[in-house]
């Protein structure tokens, strides 16, 4: 029976990979091919194949859909031709794939038949928890707090005149997600990726200044690509988050026991054989794996996981509170520098209409801004005030930004601000300022604490960094409508 079962899915999977071949041009046959012979002598030969064990680590976006089905083909090419094919690994990160992305995963994997191999192993992190992939588990309590919680500590240390992004807390996340991942279970051999070299650079400049916030130091000057990411992320340790918590405040990376103490994966650079551009990939997406997509989470450069309703409203926040200008010009503004973008990006010109149709001069701004606000609370559990409070972040450097904070949002509680730095301190203070300051800051008091004994730190380059790509030429290997990768193969 074992045989014949063992017969009978062998046929299975060989229809799946003919049907996925008649998606495939003749180049990205040809790309395929060259796929597998760097598996191949990544691996050390065909005879060692079968020992070997491949990571991706998708995210649910287009480009990383499509890469694990470019793996998928790879994997069971091999095994129409030789006695064992290597392993595949698939780890998402579940804070960042929620929705749309997990259910793209999930017709991704059906579409492809991973769900029942016994050479693919479907994974999904949530918490520092490694768990088996499944689309509908809701996001834990206890992950959305700590999501939140990570988010607001990353943005009340960003520098000075550094605008608030989303991104800083993400890109430490699947960090330190993509650096345990690599070594649960008996570990990988190789994590494969198809970022281009810009991508893979833009990410660990990222990751520097997001470390930098955290306390721990900036990253080598000489880092540059995937190559070193493990490298670095093992510099780093497993718990990047651990300069802003008391050690019985960190949540150990589960099931404890599980994961190697040493990490033997090796990076696989494949983005030179993502040879098709998105129109030519469509087909495959939607037809063969089911992507469902949402256009106006359009690619935006440096930030490129964030709606961009949610990016013009924080700057329309910003405008309103910090400049003394109109909600409604910063918005408008920065919806103005995105559709620019987007045109030198030669984003496909559809995309660039559906983003005019939802955020032009045609809509209500007042509606965009009540849509804005419910989607920040529904993700992030944060309301406008506790926004408007991070983005003044008044109470790192012994509180040197409290006075202005509260002059312009909250001049009621101008006469307890001797209360608040006593609080802030550490010191004994009225329960009904106690309570304020976690109802302003969405923080508890003792988290709070540790930021005013922290300072704004000037994060190496960051500013010209993201002036640069604001203005930069587009890179033919970045040119798409993908949104959400956080990093390669996502």
């Amino acid at each position: 029976m074992s045989t014949i079962h063992d017969q009978a899915m062998n046929y299975v999977y060989q229809q799946v990979l003919q049907r996925l071949l008649s998606f495939f041009s003749r180049a990205e046959r040809t790309a395929l091919q060259l796929l597998i012979q760097r598996l191949v002598v990544a691996a050390g030969g065909m005879e060692r194949l079968g020992d070997y064990k491949v990571l991706i680590t998708p995210g649910g976006t287009r480009d990383s859909c499509y890469t694990l089905a470019l793996l998928r083909a790879a994997q069971l090419s091999i095994a129409g031709r030789a006695p064992a094919t290597f392993q595949l690994r698939v780890a998402t990160l579940r804070s960042s794939a929620a929705g749309t992305a997990l259910d793209n995963l999930h017709r991704s994997y059906g579409a492809l038949f991973l769900y029942d191999d016994p050479r693919v192993e479907l994974l999904m992190v949530d918490h520092r928890q490694v768990l088996p992939f499944n689309h509908l588990a809701p996001l834990d309590s206890d992950s959305a707090d700590a999501n939140r919680t990570h988010l607001l500590m990353m943005g009340h240390r960003r520098a000075r005149d550094e605008r608030l992004e989303l991104w800083d807390d993400a890109c430490l996340a699947w960090a330190e997600f993509c650096g345990q991942i690599a070594r649960w279970g008996h570990g990988v051999d190789a994590w494969v990726a198809s970022e281009s070299p810009r991508r893979q650079k833009q990410f660990i400049d990222n990751l520097d200044r997001a470390v930098q916030k955290a306390g721990l130091g900036a990253l080598p000057t000489n880092a540059g690509t995937f190559d070193e990411l493990f490298t670095l992320l093992d510099g780093l340790g497993g718990d990047i988050y651990r300069g802003f918590y008391a050690e019985s405040e960190r949540q150990c990376w589960r099931p404890e026991g599980g994961f190697e103490a040493c990490r033997r994966a090796t990076f696989v650079d494949i983005h030179d054989m993502a040879v098709s551009n998105l129109e030519e990939r469509w087909p495959l997406l939607s037809e063969f794996l089911g992507f469902q997509a949402q256009e106006w989470l359009i690619q935006q450069g440096e930030g490129e996981y964030a709606d961009p309703l949610i990016e013009a409203h924080l700057r329309g926040l910003e405008a309103e509170f910090i400049d003394g200008r109109s909600y409604d010009a910063g918005f408008s503004e920065h919806v103005q520098r995105m559709l620019a973008h987007m045109q030198q990006q030669k984003v496909p010109e559809p995309v660039c209409e559906q983003m005019i149709a939802r955020l032009g001069q045609g809509q209500a701004l007042d509606v965009l801004r009540d849509a804005a606000a419910d989607g920040l609370q529904k993700t992030y559990g944060l309301n406008e005030a506790q926004w408007v409070c991070l983005l003044f972040t008044p109470f790192i450097e012994s509180g040197a930004g409290l006075e202005r904070f509260l002059r312009r949002c909250h001049p009621g509680m101008l006469v307890a601000m001797p209360d608040l730095h006593r609080a802030m301190q550490g010191l004994h203070g009225p329960e009904q300022v106690l309570q304020w300051m976690t109802d302003v800051s969405g923080l508890p008091v003792r988290l709070i604490s540790h930021l005013y004994a922290m300072a704004p730190l000037p994060v190496r380059g960051a500013v010209s960094q993201a002036m640069e790509a604001a203005v930069a030429p587009a890179d033919p290997d970045d040119i798409d409508t993908d949104v959400g990768d956080r990093s390669a193969g996502r």
